[in-house]
């Protein structure tokens, strides 16, 4: 029952040929940026373009919600199993640590699609700029505080929504969201 529950969705989120404008609000557009995968190659914004993808900010040695915000992108990652054009992203908030094999090794942990999720490292500038400036939703290096939202951004590079990691309603509303975004009109 379960895998045809995921069949479906993926098939209702693959939906083509659909001009569907979402009314998803628009908070801000992701500038470029250069960084490092947990594979050690380098990834760049560009990297994202014509994709929807999902972000959020965590750290490899958090005791506190990125267990947690990490088990609930993996369930993203499984509800969006078999759809196209989309990235799931975890940007560190710790690059001194946070090393392309550190990142490499939490990965493994929670199951990420190495097709699919990446996890980020790189300069602290750069990181900074992203998490404080771009999405509002972490500072870099210590005290390593980050919210626990992930945030959706569209085929253009525009943030457009905001979800609570905690809340299985937002996450329901997230895996729907990115299928809406799939079927807008470029």
């Amino acid at each position: 029952m379960k895998r045809m529950r995921i069949t479906v969705a993926a098939a209702a989120l693959s939906l083509a040929g659909c001009s569907l404008r979402s009314s998803l609000p628009v908070f801000g557009s992701v500038p470029d940026f250069q960084l490092t995968r947990e594979t050690g190659q380098s990834f760049a914004g560009a990297d994202t373009a014509g994709l929807v993808w999902v972000a959020n900010f965590m750290f490899t040695k958090c005791a506190g919600p990125c267990p947690r915000m990490a088990a609930q992108m993996k369930q993203v990652q499984t509800k969006l199993e078999g759809v196209q054009n989309v990235l799931l992203l975890s940007f560190t908030i710790d690059p001194e640590n946070d090393t392309p094999a550190a990142l490499e090794q939490y990965a493994r942990r929670f199951g990420a699609d190495k097709a699919r999720w990446r996890f980020l490292t790189g300069d602290e500038a750069e990181l900074q700029k992203l998490a404080r400036t771009t999405f509002f939703l972490a500072d870099v290096g210590p005290p390593y505080e980050h919210s626990t939202k992930f945030a959706l951004v569209d085929r253009r590079g525009r943030i457009r929504g905001y979800y609570d990691s905690t809340d299985r309603n937002a996450m329901d509303d997230l895996v729907s969201h990115v299928g809406e975004l799939l079927r807008e009109k470029l």
